[in-house]
């Protein structure tokens, strides 16, 4: 039976050859065996292609780099198999070439605040373009990492201390201000209202402290320690 019929696994295809010409596309199943045919099976799941980390020049001109990963399946199978020896680097270059392009048009402070989050849509494009043709659906695009430089990176690191180092003192300078406010206050109460003073000052008093009241006399309340 194997000789007269060919099974398909599934997440796969089997490109038909017949005399060495691509004749069909057979999917997931059993299907007839033709005479003089050959096949050749392709996986169909989806795969992704990582792209190590590549220096670009900014426009700025500040090398930083740069590293993404294409999600990616196989389209059309027998253009994976005849139209370039090497598909996935064809993909490769084209994003290297599209993350080339994004960057180079940027500064190195766009760079900075945007990050990994570069127009993902754009890139996705770019090199589905270039992939469509050789049997591949780029299906996204995605930054990975976006290195800055040494030298930018302890710069960035200085200035957001620099910028918590000051939220804090100016938090510091808010509370003391409403500190001194409150006792601004309590001392005008108190000037106020000297009955009240007299009050405090007893409420004030250590335990076991021995109170003398004095009429007549100026201070009007007195305390004596025991």
């Amino acid at each position: 039976m194997i000789l007269f019929h060919i099974t398909v696994p599934a997440h796969t295809a089997a490109v038909e050859y017949v005399d060495g010409t691509p004749q069909r596309v057979l999917e997931p199943g059993r299907h007839a065996r033709v005479w003089r045919a050959t096949y050749r099976q392709v996986d169909l799941r989806e795969q992704l292609l990582a792209v190590s980390p590549q220096e670009i020049l900014t426009v700025d001109g500040v090398q930083v780099r740069v590293s993404a990963a294409v999600r990616w399946t196989v389209a059309d199978p027998i253009a994976w198999l005849e139209r370039a020896t090497d598909p996935l680097g064809l993909v490769y270059l084209a994003t290297q070439v599209a993350l080339r392009d994004a960057v180079a048009g940027l500064t190195l402070e766009t760079v900075s605040q945007r990050g990994a989050g570069l127009d993902a849509a754009a890139l996705t494009a770019a090199v589905a373009s270039v992939a469509r043709p050789v049997g591949v659906a780029a299906t996204e695009v995605v930054v990975k990492d976006v290195i800055l430089p040494s030298e930018v990176r302890a710069a960035t690191l200085e200035l957001a201390t620099a910028r918590q180092r000051g939220a804090a003192q100016l938090e510091m300078a808010r509370a003391e201000t409403a500190a001194l406010r409150s006792l601004a206050n309590g001392a005008k109460l108190l000037d106020d209202h000297p009955a009240l003073a007299r009050m405090r000052l007893v409420q004030a008093m250590p335990y076991g402290a021995q109170l003398v009241v004095r009429v007549g006399e100026s201070g009007g309340v007195g305390g004596d320690a025991d």
